[in-house]
């Protein structure tokens, strides 16, 4: 039982850690496109305005982590379709969205909606 034993004795398919190592420019960049992580969170989170988050503070608007999903997919639906300012109807809510940026710009309760004209869009999503 003296007989030395090498790990391609013992593993003979096995990969050496050497070929598992990436370098930079092995990692597949398309999937990202280039981005950093940071990048790609900034372009999923949604912000508020100054003036939206006053809105929902004086209109008693509270939106709840299942809503704010819904109303990241309505984004994500208006950037498909290439909108730049978006009217995102929700519940008794209006929200006015810039789409590339991805931040709600003001919010209207269903009170305040009654007799409004929305100007200054070029699309509107109706979440149900």
């Amino acid at each position: 039982m003296t007989d030395k034993i090498s790990i391609g004795q013992l593993y003979p398919t096995a990969v050496s850690p050497a070929s598992l190592r990436q370098t930079k420019s092995t990692v597949d960049l398309d999937q990202t496109n280039g981005k950093s992580f940071q990048q790609i969170f900034q372009d999923k989170i949604v912000r508020l305005s100054q003036h939206a988050e006053q809105r929902l503070q004086q209109r008693g608007i509270q939106i709840q982590p299942d809503q704010m999903a819904k109303i990241e997919s309505a984004i994500d639906k208006a950037a498909a379709k290439g909108s730049k300012d978006s009217l995102i109807l929700f519940k008794d809510m209006a929200l006015i969205v810039n789409v590339k940026n991805r931040t709600i710009v003001t919010a209207m309760d269903g009170s305040s909606m009654k007799d409004n004209v929305f100007t200054q869009i070029d699309s509107a999503v109706v979440i149900s």
